[in-house]
């Protein structure tokens, strides 16, 4: 697949993952297809360094993948007994604390959390295989647009190890608890037109196609205006963890604040 922001200059450009930002747009690219994206922690600090510096003017975010593959998962090297040079072996990390270990997986998480802040939309295009900790990052986004070749898989499991990169909570929530365990504990493959049909996936499209349908996507986005987004995607993220009078309620205060602001009259 050939990159979209290939003529503008990277903001973040390190350890597997770029940044662009064209304006409003802001584009992460993963850019080690010849290991298919695999994962390491020194990608997810790169992720999380790329939402630390992401400027305040952009509203969407793509993610993408260059090659064949969005993300095959975890490096393998990380399942090695000497694993990645500079990194802690999976022995290692079993050996630390509660404490210790508890802190270095949350460190892991902080790449994959940011995607669903309030002030950004961020959208997941997706191709070919995303893996484990693949299919964990595509669903750490708003949305999701998959080419036809996609194969979602959550192969954890078959490890020995559970998905913790935040992927368990979204997954539930898109496709409902019995689909995510059988999911999950099978490790079996979801495919586009299934993707599509539960909820996971917003649409699919030919592959060749797949990065034009997210910028349409993204232009659809930005057509409105950024502060309606915000609120409404505020009101739809908390609507699961509220009753429905207070949804009720959360809805008219968010809407007096937008009349206000239209109006020009302070609080």
């Amino acid at each position: 697949m050939a990159s979209p922001d290939q003529d503008l200059a990277p903001v973040l450009d390190k350890d597997g993952v770029r940044l662009t930002v064209d304006d409003a747009l802001a584009t992460v690219t993963l850019t080690n297809p010849a290991k298919r994206n695999a994962q390491s922690p020194a990608l997810w600090r790169a992720l999380a360094e790329a939402g630390r510096v992401l400027p305040g003017s952009v509203r969407v975010v793509v993610l993408r993948g260059e090659g064949k593959s969005f993300s095959a998962g975890l490096d393998r090297q990380m399942f090695t007994p000497e694993g990645i040079p500079g990194e802690p072996t999976f022995t290692e990390l079993a050996r630390r604390d509660d404490a210790g270990l508890d802190a270095s997986i949350a460190e892991y998480q902080e790449g994959f959390t940011w995607w669903r802040r309030n002030d950004i939309v961020s959208i997941a295009a997706v191709q070919g295989h995303a893996i484990g900790a693949g299919f964990q990052l595509a669903l750490a986004c708003d949305l999701r647009v998959v080419a036809d070749d996609v194969q979602f898989a959550m192969r954890e499991t078959a490890l020995g190890i559970v998905p913790d990169l935040t992927g368990t909570h979204p997954l539930v929530g898109l496709v409902g608890y019995a689909r995510a365990l059988e999911i999950c504990a099978t490790g079996r493959f979801v495919h586009a037109e299934e993707a599509v049909s539960t909820g996971l996936a917003n649409l699919a499209v030919p592959a060749g196609e797949l990065d034009g349908a997210a910028r349409d996507l993204a232009s659809a986005l930005l057509a409105a205006p950024r502060d309606a987004v915000v609120e409404t995607k505020a009101l739809l993220r908390g609507a699961s963890g509220r009753t429905y009078d207070e949804q009720r309620a959360a809805e008219r205060q968010a809407q007096a604040r937008r009349l206000r602001d239209l109006a020009g009259v302070g609080e």
